[in-house]
């Protein structure tokens, strides 16, 4: 009887049923969903990035020092516009500390891209990673100079800030991130309710 209760009371392994296991991303060849969420971070950021690059060398090729576009009539058209300081202008003369404050982004999620198993965080950090790197090479390579350069601006909607791709992608990274956050949702893909 105190062995029939022994049995009864253990909660069977699959293996100890005669099921098999489920196999592991390793055993199937496919890499682990850690590795997948961070190739899906870093192609996500490398189009954000890449888009940004070409229409910025598109717009200083034939945008600049031109006639603005309009798009949408006067409500939205493409101008190119020199931005040495952050959004809407501000801060001019502190361009090599946004420079700085860009390049800590980046590595801030380099670092965290470890941690990452959870698909929608590693799309928003890709994103908020490839506007980084998009305002960030502006900053070293174009004029005036190293760290002090002023950012391509060319998208200017009527009675709002001149702003760019990368821009874009920094602002869709942030707000997929507080909405990720609001839904309890961390980037190593557990669920917590406050």
């Amino acid at each position: 009887m105190a062995e029939a209760e022994s049995v009864i009371g253990t909660p069977e392994t699959p293996e100890a049923a005669g099921a098999e296991p489920e196999p592991s991303d390793e055993q199937v060849g496919q890499p682990p969903r850690g590795r997948r969420r961070i190739a899906v971070l870093f192609a996500v950021a490398a189009f954000a990035y890449a888009l940004d690059l070409v229409s910025k060398m598109i717009v200083v090729a034939k945008l600049e020092h031109h006639e603005p576009i309009e798009i949408i009539g006067d409500w939205l058209r493409f101008e190119a516009i020199r931005n040495a300081g952050a959004a809407f202008g501000f801060g001019e003369a502190f361009t090599v500390i946004f420079t700085v404050i860009a390049a800590a982004v980046i590595v801030v999620i380099a670092r965290l891209a470890r941690k990452l198993y959870s698909l929608p965080w590693a799309i928003a950090l890709g994103l908020l990673l490839g506007g980084a790197l998009g305002n960030l090479t502006d900053r070293i390579f174009r004029s005036p100079g190293v760290f002090e350069g002023a950012v391509v601006d060319f998208i200017a909607p009527k009675h709002f800030a001149v702003f760019n791709l990368a821009d874009s992608a920094i602002v869709c990274g942030g707000i997929l991130i507080v909405l990720l956050s609001f839904k309890g949702l961390d980037p190593d893909g557990t669920v917590h309710k406050d």
